[in-house]
């Protein structure tokens, strides 16, 4: 059994279990009819006990009634019991056949593989949303309320977020198999689209049931005037904020080479893209507030908070590639130093082990020369740079057998790099980017996260990272301009974003599952 059949066995464990609790409970239920049956029938046919019962005293009548009670109660306890285990054991089956079976007005078909897979995606890319949309959210409750009033609905977002990561694992570990053509039997893969379907029903469930709790603690149709003066100060900063990030793209396509600002080139315009949204929300919802409508105010402002945080997102990633820049450009001598001590170590080993290394010292003095030259005669990419010098270096090493000084280390800089901007990428596009994209981001950051082992984790993030980029980019390209339906300047990159649905007409995001999370979309008119 591979790791992934193992863990979608144990997700569906506890369905077998039930299914086992069943079985047991009938069984015992049984045997015990066999063992006290056999003594109450006979103390009922005993023809001592029966002349007993109709003879001249009442004491020695009065053990066998007691008897005959006890054997005339046992039946209907058993049958009770039977009845109550045969239901359980229904209703077990019925749970599990429910993610697979459809019954549309007849009996219940298996679900073709294909739609699962698609049911499967679909989901991932819908509570992937609720996720993000709940943290977003959550951060902003947290500024205004205490600390244990929120403890509940954090506590249901790690829940949400950890069924997530397990979900997109799955995926993950399915998309791997595929393309290394070892396809796992049909069985299995359906084994894995069903875990995957159910840890995302688990999520959004759990996500659901938490939001009207959550409105409570938030309490915006309640509180509608002073959530939107704090949203006008949070829009200030930012808007004061992105001529600055328009003059950083300009000084990074000066300083470095001309493909190295291309991940941030239109992230400001974006930016006073969402900003023109943001304007346009935050007075209706000021208008609405005026006027006492709780409800609209707070369905205009949830639009405006979100239209916000992406414009926040979209500034601070290119004051973020700006300081990966310069730190990679930092760091590129000590990476070249590393790798010329794998190099030298190479060329020492005995020459029945370096002779099979000419062809991995020839792409690494390669390297090494087209990097020097690169810094000598202008401008260049430092992390790109830095990111090549660390593959050779690895590759070298590997193949000697041998280590690179602060390898990891070197190497974590290019690497977190990628998956910050692949991350503010999906999560500001992601109205329209898929789950394959998505799929290499959550892989990515599992690698990177608490417990990550070594350089080839991180190699692999890296590259995962930047695919995960790649598809989320060419889901944008096929999508193409969104409409912006009834939403109102700059609708259309809110739709991009997700913060509208359904081109515009539906939407904004709140708190919540995808029952719940579209709840106050009525509310925007």
């Amino acid at each position: 059994m591979t790791p992934s059949q193992s863990r979608s066995r144990s997700r569906r464990t506890p369905s077998h279990t039930a299914v086992r609790v069943a079985h047991a409970v009938l069984g015992g239920l049984v045997a015990a009819s066999w063992l006290i049956l056999p003594p109450a029938r006979a103390g009922a046919d005993d023809p001592a006990a029966v002349a007993r019962s109709a003879g001249a005293t009442a004491a020695p009548a009065a053990a066998p009634q007691d008897g005959t009670a006890t054997g005339d109660l046992v039946p209907p306890l058993v049958a009770v019991g039977a009845a109550g285990a045969l239901a359980a054991y229904a209703y077990t089956r019925r749970r599990r056949r429910a993610t697979t079976r459809t019954t549309p007005g007849g009996d219940p078909e298996v679900v073709p593989l294909h739609e699962l897979d698609r049911r499967a995606r679909q989901l991932l890319v819908e509570i992937d949303d609720c996720v993000r949309v709940c943290a977003e959210e959550l951060s902003l409750a947290a500024d205004r309320s205490a600390g244990d009033a929120i403890e509940p609905f954090v506590y249901d977002l790690r829940h949400a977020e950890a069924e997530l990561a397990a979900a997109f694992r799955l995926l993950q570990r399915l998309d791997e198999a595929e393309a290394s053509g070892a396809i796992p039997a049909e069985d299995d893969t359906r084994e894995i689209l069903e875990e995957i379907v159910a840890r995302c029903q688990d999520a959004g469930r759990r996500l659901d049931e938490a939001a009207p709790g959550f409105d409570q603690i938030r309490a915006l149709e309640r509180n509608a005037v002073a959530a939107v003066e704090s949203a006008e100060f949070r829009f200030r900063e930012v808007a004061a904020r992105t001529p600055a990030a328009e003059a950083t793209i300009a000084d990074l396509h000066k300083r470095y080479a001309s493909a190295t600002s291309l991940p941030v080139v239109g992230d400001a315009e974006q930016a006073k893209d969402r900003l023109v949204f943001a304007t346009f929300h935050l007075n209706q919802a000021r208008q609405y507030a005026d006027r006492g409508d709780g409800a609209k105010a707070a369905a205009h402002l949830r639009a405006a908070e979100g239209a916000l945080g992406q414009a926040a997102d979209l500034v601070n990633g290119v004051d973020r590639l700006a300081g990966e820049l310069a730190s990679a450009a930092a760091e590129l001598p000590r990476a070249l130093a590393a790798v010329e001590a794998v190099r030298e170590a190479a060329r020492r080993l005995p020459p029945d082990r370096s002779a099979g290394l000419v062809g991995q010292l020839g792409h690494t003095e390669a390297v090494l020369s087209r990097v020097r030259h690169e810094r000598a005669a202008g401008p260049h990419d430092p992390l790109d740079a830095l990111r090549r010098v660390m593959e050779a270096a690895a590759g070298l090493a590997e193949a000697a057998g041998g280590d690179v000084p602060d390898g990891r280390a070197l190497a974590l800089l290019p690497a977190r790099s990628a998956l910050a901007g692949a991350s503010c990428f999906i999560g500001t596009h992601r109205g329209v980017v898929g789950s394959e994209a998505r799929t290499r981001l959550a892989e990515a950051e599992r690698l990177l996260g608490p417990g990550a082992a070594g350089l080839s984790d991180v190699r692999r993030a890296d590259n995962l990272a930047r695919e995960a980029r790649r598809l989320a980019e060419r889901d944008v390209r096929a999508y193409g301009n969104p409409a912006g339906g009834r939403g109102g300047a700059g609708a259309g990159g809110a739709v991009l974003g997700g913060i509208l649905l359904s081109d515009g007409e539906g939407g904004p995001m709140s708190y919540g599952g995808p029952r719940t999370g579209g709840r106050r979309a009525a509310s925007l008119t």
